[in-house]
């Protein structure tokens, strides 16, 4: 690795820990040189996963693009760390099958599943962009399915 200052390829590897997700090590580098102390991050190259669109399009699979919807359908409602964990959850159960293209519905349908579990409100508004609701029957729709979904309230004590 070159010395961000002066380019030198000779550092040691200060301190190494994995990211809070997982996908990758965090290591902290000092050069042998000048002493500049400098961060790089490791990660598993995957095969590339394209999404096929609805309009005929192929675009390269974006966890950034997953998680910026996520973050749009769920502000001020979720936390960040937690929409980074449920991103990565997309993109790994979309690789589990070893497929390397998926339709931008799968994905639109594993993220709606993530955004379920972790927040309804969220789930609403992702879904009503997703799935193009024309009017409140579609809201509707929705919430009867969360409803449904929703484990039964525990009755009132009088």
């Amino acid at each position: 690795m070159r010395c961000p200052e002066c380019g030198v390829d000779d550092d040691k590897v200060v301190d190494s820990r994995p990211t809070p997700d997982g996908a990758a090590i965090r290591r902290r580098r000092e050069c042998r040189v000048c002493g500049t102390r400098f961060t790089t991050f490791e990660r598993v190259e995957l095969p590339e996963l394209n999404v096929h669109k609805r309009s005929g399009a192929v675009t390269p699979f974006s966890r950034q693009k997953v998680l910026d919807g996520m973050a749009r359908a769920a502000k001020g409602r979720v936390s960040q760390e937690d929409l980074e964990r449920a991103a990565a959850r997309v993109e790994q159960s979309l690789r589990a099958g070893g497929a390397r293209a998926v339709t931008s519905e799968q994905v639109g349908l594993k993220v709606l599943a993530q955004l379920h579990e972790l927040d309804d409100v969220a789930y609403v508004r992702f879904a009503s962009v997703y799935k193009d609701f024309q009017g409140p029957e579609d809201f509707e729709e929705a919430l009867l399915t969360l409803r449904k979904d929703a484990p039964p309230k525990a009755p009132d004590r009088v």
